[in-house]
């Protein structure tokens, strides 16, 4: 399985930089990393430039002009960009357990995409995290807020993983996909300008082609580093687009990845 691994990011370097790692660190590498920039500063170019000289696989910058919130836009550019069959993305303060690729390959499946979960860090141990430059944990580290998130068994995730075609709990931190059903619903809509909902939007018109959700316990672990909350004041619009998604069981966005393609 050829595997793009799709990073969100903005203006966060120094978590970039521990996610590149946890990346250099995996037990199976990606076939490429494509950094989805949503107009970063030159930081982050400099991360990437740094990552993309050491590292035995390709790494591409996709990056679009800071014109606010546009995660939409900017995964469809970088999932455009993408040479691999298979799409997981991550967002670029989530530190990978070592068999986080590994897990998804694993997992993954034609007619299902994958919803992963992660373990939320503390504000105090981020700090931590982010200056002694640490990206191995276990269950037993300080400052995790839900620990039974970090035990990785594979004989727990087949026992506690599960298939589904509700849009609970969808986030696109821990998240993959065939990049031809993604293709199939013309990726995100880029009509979602700021926070929330546009991950919802895209579930749910994968789940309207027939493709099922999978959730995935106990595999695929990563590390979230704490932030503050996004802004959030266009979430009763976004809100209304993904209404209409769900009340018309619509399949497709007019305003999706193939402008990119």
């Amino acid at each position: 399985m050829r595997i793009s691994l799709i990073v969100t990011t903005y203006n966060r370097p120094n978590a970039l930089s521990l996610v590149f790692k946890s990346i250099e660190n995996q037990v199976i590498k990606p076939l490429e990393v494509i950094v989805a920039d949503d107009g970063s500063d030159e930081r982050t170019r400099k991360i990437v430039k740094e990552f993309r000289d050491k590292l035995s696989f390709e790494v591409i910058h996709s990056f679009q002009k800071d014109k606010g919130f546009r995660a939409s836009q900017s995964r469809n550019k970088a999932i455009a960009k993408a040479n691999g069959d298979y799409i997981i993305l991550i967002d670029g303060d989530m530190i990978l357990q070592t068999r986080f690729i590994q897990d998804h390959s694993r997992n993954a499946m034609p007619g299902f995409f994958i919803q992963g979960s992660r373990v939320l860090l503390s504000e105090i141990q981020t700090k931590i995290i982010l200056r002694k430059r640490k990206i191995f944990f276990s269950m037993f580290s300080l400052g995790l807020k839900n620990r039974k998130n970090s035990i990785h068994s594979n004989s727990l995730s087949r026992l506690f993983s599960n298939e589904s075609s509700h849009l609970r709990g969808i986030k696109t931190c821990n998240f993959a996909f065939y990049r031809e059903d993604c293709i199939s619903v013309n990726g995100f809509n880029n009509d979602f300008n700021g926070w929330g909902r546009e991950d919802s939007d895209f579930a749910s018109r994968l789940i309207n082609i027939g493709i099922k959700r999978r959730t995935l316990k106990f595999n695929a672990i990563q590390y979230h580093l704490w932030h503050k909350e996004n802004n959030r004041n266009s979430l009763a619009i976004n809100d209304e687009i993904l209404q209409k998604t769900i009340d018309n069981k619509l399949t497709w966005c007019d305003n999706g990845i193939d402008r990119f393609l």
